[in-house]
């Protein structure tokens, strides 16, 4: 959804076990460590380093992932799935 609020600094993708990577919200920072809210409400400490920065909402299912601002592992797949999940194969 390309109209939902967004904030480079906050908006990142953790590490799931069933989907991959999903959405979250980094709440604090302290050293190494970064404490966020995922998307299904958990609380969460990780390392700062398998954090993975969030794209704007303007490149949800953009065709050329070169454009993307952060082209990382976790953005690559979220924009696969979408696309996919919206018929959007080519």
């Amino acid at each position: 959804d390309q109209s939902k609020p967004y904030d480079s600094k906050k908006n990142v993708w953790i590490p799931d076990a069933e989907d991959g990577y999903i959405a979250a919200e980094i709440k604090s920072s302290k050293g190494d460590s970064v404490t966020v809210v995922s998307v299904r409400g958990n609380e969460v400490t990780l390392k700062a380093e398998i954090v993975q920065e969030m794209n704007p909402p303007k490149f949800e299912k953009t065709e050329d992932m070169s454009n993307l601002t952060f082209l990382n592992d976790a953005s690559v797949l979220h924009n696969l799935r979408a696309r996919y999940g919206q018929m959007l194969i080519y």
